[in-house]
């Protein structure tokens, strides 16, 4: 594969990933806060589902920019 091909190709991935990533997230932020629940016993899962959102999103950057600079 062409290294510009392929710069390419990982920029779009970053993009479709971080696009996916904040559209997940305020989903899951906004049914959260669309339970009757009190903020309180909403609170962990919002920081809970923040992590893994944006720790697996690392993840996948980290790993698109080690392919990246795998050439």
């Amino acid at each position: 594969m062409k290294i510009e091909t392929k710069h390419t190709l990982i920029t779009w991935i970053k993009r479709i990933l971080g696009f996916t990533a904040i559209t997940l997230w305020m989903y899951i932020i906004y049914s959260i806060s669309k339970s009757p629940a009190p903020f309180m016993e909403q609170a962990p899962y919002c920081m809970a589902g923040t992590m893994l959102i944006f720790g697996l999103l690392s993840m996948s950057y980290k790993g698109l920019e080690y392919w990246e600079t795998k050439t």
